[in-house]
């Protein structure tokens, strides 16, 4: 598996990116977060544009097939996703590892709640919650 900062936009990540956004407005606080990703842009519109800038890391395997991406920038993992047909592989913590190696490496990784998954893999590389964000409805 290579995991790298992706250069393009391609048709598979696209795919992937929006799967992703739609899975995480599910989650309880995910339409916030997938609202402050998007900034009021079309979806494709604005993975060009953070793909653009250098903000999304992709894991492909030897054949040059898309397997999962994270969203970092200004320090925060602000989405980490892995296709449902490739995950418990292995593939987030070799995306999470990769970023920490980096030469900006992330501090913060957003886990909403409930995210049960994505916490335990923070945890399981010595990350420990320190923020808890509440909102009055």
């Amino acid at each position: 598996m290579i995991v790298s900062v992706a250069t393009q936009a391609t048709p598979d990540f696209l795919v992937l990116w929006n799967r992703a956004l739609g899975e995480t407005v599910k989650w309880r606080g995910g339409r916030e977060v997938v609202e402050s990703i998007r900034e009021g842009q079309s979806d494709d519109e604005r993975a060009e544009q953070l793909v653009a800038a250098r903000d999304v890391w992709v894991a492909r395997d030897e054949h040059g097939a898309l397997l999962g991406f994270a969203l970092c920038r200004g320090g925060l993992i602000e989405l980490l996703h892995v296709d449902r047909a490739h995950r418990r592989q292995g593939i987030a913590r070799a995306i999470l590892t990769t970023l920490a190696r980096s030469d900006n490496p992330p501090v913060d990784g957003l886990a909403l709640p409930g995210d049960r998954a994505t916490k335990s893999l923070y945890e399981s590389v010595g990350w420990k919650a320190r923020l808890l964000t509440m909102r009055g409805e």
